[in-house]
């Protein structure tokens, strides 16, 4: 990462709060989003967006939300909220009754907390869940691993928890993705195990200066219900150090999505397709050639069915941040012209929902404004735009995290964090209307 945290600071302890909106301000958002909808003149489509209230939250100081899908439509929301001092990995269920109560899943004080690199959640086909997280192994800032543990009970009860990678050295391992796969699950993560350097842990090539010793590598594996990991498939040997990965199922096979990294420092991002241990070779999902000698810690994002596959990134390429979306019809095999989605001054943190009709949702967020905001726009795959709509306004410091999204038959969830005192995760529903 690009700075040098305490380790104090690494556990979410501490949390920014200078120039954080209250919940009132929150609140006030539905007000904007009226305005929001109505003001661009962009393509008008037959599906509307609208916004609800916040549904579910949580106090200060929560943060680092993440949302899945599980059986039968019903919402997995995994976070992490300090109990009594000590971190602690919690989840809540949405299903026809509404949130269940938070549970805890695991609590220690080794767990590794960072605004970009948070846990998350998965349900198997036969219901059970599992959930990763990350758990420091030394001193040094970027040793920690990628710990698993498994429910059958709807998250009532957790199994011992088990390391996610054969890999046992003192390095970065983190950034996972996840997501449902034949009768288990199929995970994605960034593996530091080639950047061994002085005391462990290796060094980051992070924007701001830094060195790195050897290279980030992303690699792949099965999980069963029962526990059992398959063999571990390295799907790329240099790949940036910080940026998140993303995984999709589409058609009978998977996509990863991850930001490449070349002998140039060109950072783009980069696709690979496969079915489990067997992989294509690494391919542009588009050619932006952003040379920046650091990790900008803006990963993508992918969303795709039988019928399709949208991505969606962030780029600086030109030092103008951007934010854009692509759509793939041949499984991600190829994907057609980037397009552009933000407002001008994008922070990017980007999530992307593919739709029934081949249009996507994504959502990011823009600082053109005095108050950066937590944006939704639909946009289709020939090029049509449609008016945003404002989720929440937030903060561009680093504890407002990622906000995460996922559908849920004929509406959204929105997962995102409001930092500082008065804050803290909060759930929004947005339905879609004909």
């Amino acid at each position: 990462m690009a700075d040098s945290r305490s380790r104090r600071a690494r556990r979410g302890v501490a949390r920014i709060a200078s120039g954080r909106p209250g919940p009132g301000r929150a609140a006030r958002s539905l007000a904007v989003a009226a305005l929001l909808c109505g003001c661009t003149g962009e393509a008008e489509r037959g599906m509307s967006l609208q916004s609800g209230d916040v549904e579910f939250e949580r106090p200060f100081p929560s943060g680092e939300p993440h949302l899945a899908v599980g059986a039968e439509g019903r919402a997995i929301l995994t976070w992490i909220e300090p109990e009594e001092g000590v971190p602690a990995l919690r989840v809540a269920i949405r299903g026809e009754g509404g949130w269940s109560a938070p549970r805890t899943v695991w609590a220690s004080e080794a767990m590794f907390v960072n605004w970009a690199d948070f846990p998350s959640a998965v349900e198997m086909s036969d219901g059970t869940l599992a959930v990763h997280w990350l758990e420091m192994v030394g001193d040094a800032p970027y040793a920690y691993h990628v710990m698993l543990a498994l429910s059958a009970d709807d998250g009532m009860t957790w199994t011992e928890p088990f390391r996610a990678h054969d890999d046992e050295s003192p390095t970065e391992h983190g950034f996972v993705s996840m997501v449902p796969w034949r009768d288990g699950a199929g995970l994605a993560w960034l593996d530091g195990r080639a950047m061994m350097g002085a005391g462990g842990g290796g060094e980051h090539m992070a924007e701001g200066g830094g060195a790195a010793r050897g290279a980030m590598s992303v690699r792949f594996r099965t999980l069963a219900p029962d526990g059992r990991l398959g063999p571990e498939a390295l799907l790329d040997d240099r790949t940036c150090e910080c940026c998140q990965t993303a995984l999709a199922r589409v058609g009978g096979g998977l996509v990863a999505a991850y930001r490449d990294r070349s002998e140039s420092e060109i950072r783009d991002i980069a696709v690979v397709r496969g079915a489990g241990e067997r992989w294509t070779e690494p391919a542009p999902l588009s050619t932006d050639g952003w040379v920046i000698p650091g990790c900008p810690v803006n990963g993508p994002q992918l969303s795709g069915d039988e019928g399709g596959l949208a991505a969606a990134w962030y780029t600086g390429v030109g030092g103008t941040p951007q934010v854009y979306v692509a759509f793939s019809g041949d499984g991600g095999a190829s994907f057609g012209p980037r397009i552009r989605v933000d407002e001008g001054l994008p922070l990017g943190r980007v999530d992307i929902e593919r739709l029934d009709d081949g249009s996507a949702a994504v959502v990011w967020i823009e600082a053109s404004n005095e108050t950066p905001r937590v944006l939704l726009r639909r946009v289709h795959p020939n090029g049509a735009r449609e008016a945003p709509l404002l989720i929440s306004e937030t903060a561009g410091e680093r504890s407002s995290g990622f906000p995460r999204m996922v559908r849920t038959g004929d509406e959204f969830l929105f997962a995102w964090t409001i930092p500082g005192e008065g804050g803290g995760i909060r759930v929004r529903a947005v339905r879609l209307s004909d």
